[in-house]
């Protein structure tokens, strides 16, 4: 008997663009009032009135993949441009040497490989935490993909080094400005405050990730064949293009010590200039030209390899322009306020360990409508926070479910752009993706839960 096999991510896509569609049918219109504060609009709460429908026509199936397109045409634009620098980077063969010497290294002592991959994973973490990585995994991915599979792992385990672990440092968050920062100004709590506690749930949920992934890669060791993907990667290299033995020339080293800097001005420019994808593609872009010239590539063989970089991401792109054309589906209808509303009421006459818990299942639910993590806090906390007074939720909690709802949701979401993006770039199938984070997904449902409970039963956080 076949094993049953979910269809290409574009499939899917479709599927719940559909889905969206006749939701538009079902759901009534409605929408809340809203102010601008602080530059941000955010919701007023107790506003919310029925407004006339706006379901959706069958034709807008064919016309929302091209709107996701323009809605996303940042991100996309960002993709090709980042995929374009990595492929004249990669033509100069200095990351496949480096890649090649931290391999040898690694596999000199087994012991070293349970100290590097851990430490990426956290430097990931750190990233999703502080500055809110995000969009920036698809610069990496193309690093640790090659990484995992020369060290005999598999592309899940490439992917889930910067994804994931970038992912659990998001949720978990203390010092993300676009997440911790917006809810709690628009929560109106001091900005940052209650870290400590935020840090011991990035903590824990690094160390999760951690086990999870070595857990992994511990069964690999013993049994490739336990890898959903084996018989794709079974004989996938680095690069065919390039020999095993590349040397690690002065050029190559100046190339990695560029590319080493590049990643020092990006976390610089995130949290210091507030440089977002313009910005971020534009340096990479500049370390792609200057990685050719120092790598003494022709002009011909620069274009060359850029236009095959960025031709790699097709798929990626427009696995993002179907996702974000299903967001637009839903806020075209005026249903999204209209499930929030609906939402919200039921958590009314919870008891508040009771309602802490149902307000993160609510913001994660959320999340598969407004993947933004921002765009989820302007949505949603101007609810939240003062709905919290009423159950007897702390505001600090609440902005902690938020977290949670808009971080862990974001690995397996379908409307997810950058997850959506990151596999079609590691050509890992989303129900392969899933099967293999449901076990996590479960394990940090129930961290969150452990977490939420603190300050709801045993302490006072204000």
């Amino acid at each position: 008997m076949n094993k049953f096999k979910l269809p290409d991510t574009l499939v899917i896509a479709s599927a719940i663009l559909l889905i969206t569609i006749v939701l538009t049918w079902i759901v009534p219109g409605g929408e809340f009032a809203k102010e601008v504060v602080d530059g941000r609009e955010v919701i007023v709460p107790g506003t919310f009135q029925t407004i006339e429908p706006a379901p959706q026509s069958i034709l807008t199936f064919f016309t929302a993949p091209y709107l996701g397109f323009k809605e996303a045409v940042g991100v996309i634009a960002f993709i090709f441009f980042i995929g374009g620098a990595f492929g004249m980077i990669n033509a100069t063969g200095a990351i496949n040497a480096g890649l090649l010497k931290l391999v040898g290294f690694t596999l000199s002592n087994p012991l070293y490989k349970w100290v590097v991959i851990p430490l990426l994973i956290l430097a990931f973490a750190l990233a999703g935490g502080t500055f809110g990585m995000s969009e920036e995994v698809l610069v990496f991915v193309l690093i640790t993909i090659p990484l995992a599979i020369s060290l005999g792992y598999d592309r899940l385990v490439g992917v889930a080094i910067p994804l994931v672990g970038a992912g659990a440092g998001f949720a978990g968050a203390f010092l993300n400005p676009f997440t911790v920062g917006v809810a709690q100004g628009i929560a109106g709590i001091p900005l940052f405050s209650g870290m400590a506690y935020r840090i011991f749930a990035w903590v824990v949920f690094s160390l999760l990730t951690i086990a999870y992934i070595m857990f992994y890669i511990s069964r690999l060791e013993k049994d490739k064949t336990i890898s959903p993907i084996y018989s794709e990667d079974d004989t996938l290299d680095i690069d065919t293009t390039q020999p095993r033995e590349l040397p690690l020339t002065s050029n190559r080293i100046i190339i990695l010590l560029l590319f080493a800097l590049a990643i020092v001005v990006l976390a610089w420019g995130v949290t210091q200039r507030d440089w977002y994808i313009t910005e971020i593609s534009g340096l990479f872009f500049g370390l792609g030209i200057f990685s050719a010239l120092i790598g003494g590539l022709s002009m011909s063989t620069m274009v060359k390899a850029f236009s095959d970089g960025a031709k790699e991401m097709m798929g990626a792109c427009l696995v993002v322009a179907f996702c974000r054309g299903i967001l637009v589906i839903a806020e075209d209808a005026n249903i999204i306020d209209t499930i929030l509303n609906s939402m919200s009421n039921v958590l009314s006459d919870m008891p508040p360990v009771i309602s802490a818990q149902a307000m993160f299942i609510l913001q994660s639910f959320l999340n598969f409508f407004v993947p933004s993590g921002s765009g989820q806090a302007a949505l949603t906390m101007p609810i939240m926070a003062p709905l919290g007074d009423l159950l007897g939720v702390s505001r600090q909690t609440a902005v902690l479910a938020f977290q949670f709802g808009d971080g862990l949701s974001n690995m397996v979401l379908p409307t997810s752009g950058v997850t959506m993006g990151v596999l079609s770039i590691a050509r890992i199938p989303y129900d392969v993706w899933l099967r293999w984070m449901i076990p996590l997904m479960i394990i940090y449902f129930i961290a969150a839960m452990l977490l939420l409970a603190g300050p709801t039963v045993f302490f006072e956080w204000n």
